[in-house]
């Protein structure tokens, strides 16, 4: 998990991507000076309640919510619900034009296939992973190591926590570091509520990855656990999920020089890419990937009408495939642009 921080002033604004983890040895003086009011034990922790435990990686890292009640209520964007709201629609009763709002937790409807993950800790183990791994090996030599080597730590690691909780080790740093992170995730996910498409995609492809934006991008969930507390399938036996900590929305709203703190998944920079790496980025991933998507999304047009049941099972996926495509078209005009004014 990444954190992002900025500070805006009238002058410039500094900003950064960290792991929580480090930000008390890193930044957390300079934060302060910024107007943090957070402790760095309040943003992580492994041992007391912080704001990662309010902090929830949603199938595996692919979107962020935020815990915001004592009853595991999740709060979302409406695009991170999307395919949720896709799968529990029909002709009869089309959530994705209409929204969706349960009126009792008993009227929770079952969002099939997502999980919610809260991270309980993270590791360094960096010097664990590499130590036994020689600089002089070949790309494909050096790849087949570090995986073996990843495949060891993380079962150490899973011998040493709960049983039921995840581990997963990421690289960092093009291969110089790396992090173990620990999550235990809830597999029953229900959707409590959800605005119509025409609040949620307000703007549509149009708007998309353009700023400011206007739409009301939001969706709620609520996890459940067994009636243990831990994580378990779908039943109507269990209980929504009790946090550790959750988040309380401010009714004071913002004012100019506040400080902003952003966490969640997924988070990720590509400022150590080499200028080769940037060029193949451009001039081959970019085109080639927006002429896959434009082809499939065409495809889909034709073959599935508009308002049937067939377009509404694929809505989801055309809302992913333009996603991307609005984002590498933008790239690729950018990147001409550029070459024009150079």
């Amino acid at each position: 998990m990444l954190v992002m921080f900025t500070s805006f002033n009238a002058l410039k604004a500094d900003e950064g991507m960290w792991l929580p983890m480090l930000i008390k040895r890193l930044n957390y003086a300079d934060m302060q000076k910024h107007g943090l009011q957070l402790t760095a034990d309040e943003i992580y922790s492994v041992n007391n309640s912080s704001l990662k435990d309010a902090i929830v990686a949603l199938n595996g890292g692919s979107c962020t919510a935020e815990t915001i009640s004592e009853k595991g209520l999740l709060l979302t964007n409406h695009h991170c619900a999307f395919g949720v709201i896709q799968d529990n629609s029909a002709p009869e009763h089309d959530y994705l034009m209409d929204g969706f709002w349960a009126m009792a937790m008993k009227e929770e409807l079952n969002a099939r296939g997502m999980t919610a993950s809260y991270l309980i800790e993270m590791r360094d183990v960096t010097s664990d992973l590499l130590t036994e791994i020689s600089i002089t090996l070949s790309g494909e030599e050096r790849q087949k190591a570090v995986s073996e080597a990843t495949k060891a730590i993380q079962e150490k690691i899973s011998g040493e926590v709960a049983e039921h909780y995840d581990v997963k080790i990421k690289e960092f740093y093009e291969g110089n570091e790396y992090y173990a992170f620990v999550y235990e995730t809830y597999r029953d996910v229900r959707l409590v509520g959800a605005p119509p498409s025409s609040i949620g995609k307000y703007g549509g492809d149009t708007d998309n990855w353009m700023w400011p934006r206007h739409t009301g991008d939001f969706s709620f969930y609520r996890a459940y656990v067994g009636k243990d507390g831990k994580p378990a399938d779908f039943s109507e036996d269990n209980v929504p999920y009790q946090p550790k900590s959750f988040l309380k929305v401010s009714g004071s709203g913002v004012a100019e020089g506040d400080f902003v703190m952003v966490t969640g998944y997924p988070g990720r920079t590509n400022r150590y890419r080499t200028a080769i790496e940037v060029e193949n980025q451009f001039q081959w991933t970019y085109p080639n990937s927006l002429e896959l998507r434009e082809k499939l999304m065409e495809i889909i047009k034709q073959t599935a009408a508009e308002g049937g049941d067939a377009r509404i099972k694929y809505e989801s996926t055309l809302a992913g495939l333009a996603n991307y495509a609005k984002n590498f078209t933008s790239m690729i005009e950018l990147s001409r642009h550029q070459e024009t004014v150079s």
